[in-house]
This record gives C-alpha cells, structure tokens and sequence, in this order.
C-alpha cells in the first residue's frame, strides 16, 4: 500500500480517541507522508521513534506488531522456549509501562511465560533477569537518552545481550508478515502500573508473572562481588561527599541502593529524584551534556561534594563532573571515565594478585586509544569491535566458550561500560558503584580523581576526543546521509589539515587501504563505517547513526600538551566537516 492507503487503512482501525489525532492532520500532505511511508526500522537494536500514530513512530500498534513477530520467532523455536519466557522491564518515559504491558499481554497469547517488572528497572537489570531467570529473550522499552517525545523496544538474546543479527533477521521476516491491526493479546486486569505496584513473582494471568524485590536482591548480591577496595571504602567513606542524579530516570533506587550499602554517603537531586515523561529540568536527559548534570553541579557546590554522577534515563550510560586543581567542576568525557574505570579495575587486579595472564578489556572502534596504551600497560589485550555493545557482549561469550581470555571490562565512548559478566549490555548502576569506590580507594591514598587522571595523561600522552553529529530529518534524510557516505567511500584522502593519512577503513569493503595502496582485510564484519588512521594514536571516524537519522564524526587526537592536542582536533573536525 502507499502512504495515502496506509492513512486511510488506520484512520478506519484506530480507537475513536485516536481517530482525532489522524483526523487533525488529513490536510497536511506531508506529515501523513512522514508517517505512513516506511515502517519503523527494526534492527539489531530493535526500534526506537517518536510517540504517534503512524507506521513509522512508536504507538500501541507498531508495538504490538513487532511483539507478534517476536513471538512467532519464540514459537518456531519450540515449547522449551516458550516455557523459559521472556523478561521485560521499562523506564520513565512517556507510555513506557503501556508498550511493556502490551508486549506482555501479546506475548502471553502466543502462549509465552512473561516475566514482567513491577516498576521502572534499568537495562542492566533488564539483561541480568534473562541470564538469571534462563529466558529465552529479553525487551526493555525506552529510547535511552533521546529527547522526550520518543521511545523504543529493545530486544535481547537468551545471553542478555542485545539480539545477534541472525536472530533478528528471522524476527524482521515474521514482522513484515503481520498487520498492525487484530493482534490477540492475553486478558488481565491490570491497567496501570499502580496496579502492580510491589508485586513480587506474582502472576497477573496464566502467562504474565510480576517480579521484583526477589529478583532485585540477586542482582543486587551478584554485582557486590564486583568490590575492588573494601578496605579503603571502609576507612574514607565518611569523608566522600557524592551527589547523584537519576535525570528522572530508572537509576534511583538501584544506584543508592548500592552506594548506601557500601556505606558511601550520597545525596540525591531533590528536583530530578522522580520519575518525569517530560524530563523537565533538562534539554535532553543525556548525561553526556553538559546541562544534565547542572543541577547536580549546583547542588555539589552547596554541599562541598566531591564529585556529581548522573545516569540517563534507562541508567545505561553514566556521566561524571569531579573537581579540579582549582576546586573546580570540570565534567569528565565518556572516554576519560571508561579509562580511568579501567585504569582502577587492571589496577587493584594486578596489586591483589588476581589480574589473570590473559586479561583482556574490549572497546569500541569509535573509542579513544588512551585505553590500549593503559590496558597494555598492565599487559591486558585490547580488542576493538564495531559500535553497539552487542558486539563486546559477543566477545564475553565467546570466551565463555573457548577460556582464551578473561574479560576484565568493556566500554564505549558515548558514556557506557560493563565490569562483571552477570549482564550483557552497559551497566551504570554498577558503573557508579565502582566509580564511587575508585573516588575511596585514592582518597585513601591522598590522591585525587583529577590527580590520576593527569598522572595518567602525562604517562601516556594528552588525548583529546570530540565527536559532532549532524541530522538528517525525513524521508529525503537517508537518502542525503547515503550521498556523504558514498563521497567519503570513493574518495582517498592522502592528507587532511597537513596531516599525512595512514590508511583509510572502509568496512562496508571490509578492508584496510594504505597510503602506497596496498589493501588489507579489517578482519572486522562489514558495515558503514569509514575510518581514517592518522598516525600517532590519532584517527577520525564517520558512519551514521545505528538509532537516529544522523551521521556523526569522530576526532582522537593525542600531543604533549592537553592545549596542542584540542587545537589539533579542533583543526581536523573542522576540515572533515567542510567535506560533507
């Protein structure tokens, strides 16, 4: 069907409420366009858009379908996979409890056990209920850090990490199979999220279980292993002043939860403590702007704090503000934080006796090399792989499998991390945990945070990271981001701002060009990335976005000074972006 059939076809299936918002638009060509042209995209990320009806945003329908299509999947896998079930927790976003109660309730008719949160849980502990619970997949509802009027459905794997490809594809052909209308779902009772308020493995019908203080507790015990520094957090919590902001997401009650168990004091921002659709107090709740920890910045100052951690709305992702020399705020950027992190872990490993011959740290390829030259400095591996932490997910099971190295932590540039293996995606609950503590264990030693942090830049060299994006909104948006893409592939740049290029990766050839034009295999799989080595640990990246219509460019620059390194990266993510 075209757009104007698609329009005609919901306007006569939709609730009679609904049936005005589609009524209000039957004038304008191209919102209607917009919305009933392409289906929402369903990849290995599952589907994230903006909350409306239509084909291509997120609504009940669009939900619905995708669920039908999971469950066919489900069902084509046999009784055994039914029967392990699926896990499905939620965050603090518009409609975020009615698409999960949805999917359990479509679920449930298919004839699937549904596993479904009481209240607002983080992704981590989305991915630990698969693993914990042995379920067959797994579906967090939320748009992570994107602004307030979207969401999204984000599946899992039996492993807890976001669905492999393979799998996904299989779940995309049974999607494109079903109409978005007449989808059966499972009765219950149950209509909004206070109805099942403190619920604890209780079942609601004959396939939806609610779990949560239980569940909760063994998340809670497994990621306290993760400890480093008891010792010093019990000799200097006291003197630690942490303030904490959930940015009105899911992270609340897990983060203090933690914190206060280890006996680390925290105060929590009052204004941004609740859950909010509207994330009222920010631009957008991501903590890699600077806005959405101001107010944590505020209150920190008030109190005398030491440091301010915010956690985005689905508490995937963590940012950090410390103190300089100056006594100052500064905010620290996702690749300072995963270093340091990973800095601290290799660290008390390798002073405890418990660092493993083969430890090995995983990042991605958009990830500064800071964290090779520190990581190997330990003698861990470092290993690279594509964007999207399924990919470092991957990595831990198959050394689950073959033993040949011990994962030790895996992190990204945009803020997320993992240390432990009890979850298969970024964990900032844990993230703080640790975080927190590495702030005890150098306070223990009269070191502060930024203290290590230069210590560590002036043994390995300034590094300065920069990323910008650039969007590219509707339907013609695809079709622009191709032609950049495309100028980049087809042209060899043999320097850029006087700077010689190594070589140039095209993984959408899955090969490595130098610059006297010999060609090597990347030996990473095939994707629309291109990337630039320019020598000295320095790089750029572009590729567009895997969640948005956007192409982002990536600068790693690295000199003797932190001034001479910003002045670089400035100067080449200038000259990049004059190309496209």
């Amino acid at each position: 069907m075209d757009y104007k059939e698609n329009y005609n076809e919901w306007l006569n299936n939709v609730s009679a409420s609904q049936k005005k918002e589609l009524e209000a638009i039957k004038d304008n060509e191209k919102e209607i366009k917009e919305r009933f042209t392409m289906p929402l995209a369903f990849g290995t990320a599952g589907m994230r858009g903006i909350i409306c009806l239509g084909i291509s945003n997120m609504n009940e329908y669009t939900v619905a379908r995708a669920t039908k299509g999971l469950s066919d999947y489900i069902v084509s896998l046999g009784k055994e996979a039914c029967e392990r079930g699926v896990a499905i927790s939620y965050d603090t976003r518009r409609k975020s409890f009615d698409f999960a109660l949805i999917t359990a309730r479509v679920l449930g008719a298919n004839g699937i056990n549904v596993y479904l949160y009481e209240n607002v849980r983080p992704v981590p502990m989305c991915s630990y209920a698969v693993r914990h619970l042995n379920c067959i997949a797994g579906v967090m509802i939320t748009a992570s850090h994107n602004p307030k009027e979207y969401n999204g459905y984000k599946v899992y794997g039996e492993d807890g990490a976001q669905m492999s490809p393979e799998a996904t594809k299989v779940v995309v052909d049974y999607i494109e199979k079903t109409p978005y209308f007449g989808i059966e779902k499972e009765s219950t009772d149950v209509k909004d999220r206070g109805d099942i308020a403190e619920l604890n493995n209780a079942k609601i019908s004959d396939h939806i279980t609610i779990v949560g203080k239980d569940l909760d507790e063994d998340y809670f015990s497994e990621i306290a292993k993760l400890s480093l520094s008891p010792k010093a957090v019990k000799e200097v919590a006291s003197k630690i002043k942490i303030v904490y902001s959930p940015i009105h997401g899911s992270g609340c009650m897990p983060v203090t939860t933690m914190l206060m168990r280890m006996g680390i004091p925290v105060s929590v921002v009052e204004e941004q403590r609740l859950p909010d659709t509207e994330f009222s107090t920010v631009k957008v709740p991501n903590p890699e702007q600077p806005d959405a920890l101001s107010l944590g910045i505020k209150l920190a100052n008030k109190l005398g704090s030491d440091i301010v951690i915010g956690t985005d709305p689905d508490c995937d992702r963590m940012g950090i503000a410390i103190r300089n020399d100056k006594n100052e705020f500064v905010l620290l950027n996702g690749n300072q934080i995963g270093a340091m992190m990973m800095d601290y872990i290799l660290m008390r490993h390798q002073q405890e006796g418990t660092l493993p011959k083969n430890a090995a740290v995983v990042k991605t390829i958009v990830t500064t090399k800071f964290a090779d030259k520190i990581a190997k400095s330990y003698g861990a591996e470092v290993f690279d792989v594509l964007t999207g932490f399924k990919f470092i997910g991957e990595k831990i099971k198959e050394w689950e499998q073959t033993g040949e190295y011990t994962f030790m932590f895996g992190y990204e540039e945009s803020y997320g991390s993992l240390c432990g293996t009890h979850a298969r995606d970024k964990d900032a609950v844990v993230a703080s945990m640790i975080f927190a503590e590495m702030a005890c264990y150098y306070t223990s030693i009269n070191v502060s945070l930024y203290d290590r942090l230069q210590e560590l830049f002036k043994k390995f060299g300034y590094f300065v990271e920069s990323s910008k994006s650039f969007s590219f909104p509707g339907l013609d948006g695809m079709a622009k981001m191709a032609e950049i893409m495309d100028k980049f592939k087809n042209t060899d740049l043999t320097d850029v701002a006087d700077i010689k290029v190594v070589s140039k990766m095209d993984l959408n050839k899955g090969t490595i060009k130098m610059a006297d034009g010999t060609i090597v295999d990347a030996k990473l799989p095939k994707t629309n990335v291109i990337k630039y080595d320019l020598g000295n640990d320095e790089w750029v990246c572009i590729r567009p976005s895997g969640t948005e219509p956007k192409i982002k460019i990536y600068v790693s620059t690295q000199e003797k000074t932190q001034e001479e390194s910003l002045k670089k990266n400035v100067m080449l993510q200038t000259a990049f972006e004059s190309m496209m």
